[in-house]
């Protein structure tokens, strides 16, 4: 459960990210926020109870260029993962599908958190931008990010920008394997990106809302929150704040679960 409260927040207008000027983001009442990100083998649960299906493909790195491949999915992502690892190559339906089951099983209204509630969580009062500052060379013992290990590893990435440090897994890394925040929540920067419930346009980028950006009211790109295991330093930090397409299912893109009581 995260308390009720305001912390300060903002950039520093060094044009990286999409957040706008300081100020108080708050959070009015207690919420709960899932510890972890949902794991494969919890997704997978809810995939064989439910029958549920995520055709479609998912969006990985072929080793030359970042493309679609019909062949993968959360199960083959294309790399290795353990049933602790986060699920990724989930779009925002499945994530709404589970938590939709999960409120279901439960009786409690689980839900994906909102933009506002997920950056309140993650800083965990912190007006800091990430948990180690400004120097890269120590991300590693707080989150899993595009390091020395993934140089080494992943295939075709000699163009990417490097955390100087080694968190010893060049893809996802199994949940908790880093520092918690001051609110006992792991992996809020870096492993998967996260979901949340919200819709957004670039236009508003500086504004987080729920409003819509299609036409005919049909919102078309959710926003992602807290970086991933491909990032480099500019994006894993507390205020980037990316749009993708809702049906989009990318190898770098998972979830986590938030409730209201």
């Amino acid at each position: 459960m995260i308390p009720p409260g305001s912390v300060s927040v903002g950039s520093p207008g060094d044009g990286t990210v999409l957040e706008g000027s300081p100020q108080a983001l708050k959070l009015a009442a207690a919420i709960g926020v899932g510890k972890f990100e949902v794991t494969r083998a919890q997704f997978a649960r809810f995939v064989r109870e439910t029958g549920y299906a995520t055709n479609g493909g998912c969006f990985v790195w072929s080793g030359v260029k970042y493309e679609h491949d019909a062949s993968k999915d959360w199960r083959h992502p294309g790399f290795a993962q353990t049933d602790k690892d986060p699920v990724v190559c989930v779009n925002w339906d499945d994530a709404k599908a589970y938590t939709d089951w999960l409120a279901k099983k439960s009786g409690k209204p689980y839900r994906l958190p909102t933009e506002t509630e997920w950056e309140y969580a993650a800083r965990a009062g912190s007006p800091a931008l990430r948990p180690w500052g400004d120097d890269a060379r120590v991300a590693c013992r707080y989150a899993n990010v595009a390091d020395r290990r993934a140089m080494r590893d992943v295939p075709g990435v000699a163009s990417w920008l490097f955390h100087d440090c080694d968190d010893q897994h060049a893809y996802t890394a199994p949940v908790g394997s880093y520092r918690p925040n001051a609110f006992g929540l792991y992996d809020m920067l870096g492993n998967a990106w996260e979901w949340t419930e919200d819709c957004q346009d670039e236009a508003n980028a500086a504004t987080p809302s729920n409003g819509r950006d299609c036409a005919k009211g049909v919102c078309c790109r959710r926003v992602l929150r807290g970086g991933g295991w491909v990032d480099s330093p500019n994006f894993v930090r507390y205020d980037f704040r990316f749009f993708i397409g809702s049906a989009d299912r990318d190898f770098y893109v998972g979830f986590r679960v938030a409730r209201t009581d």
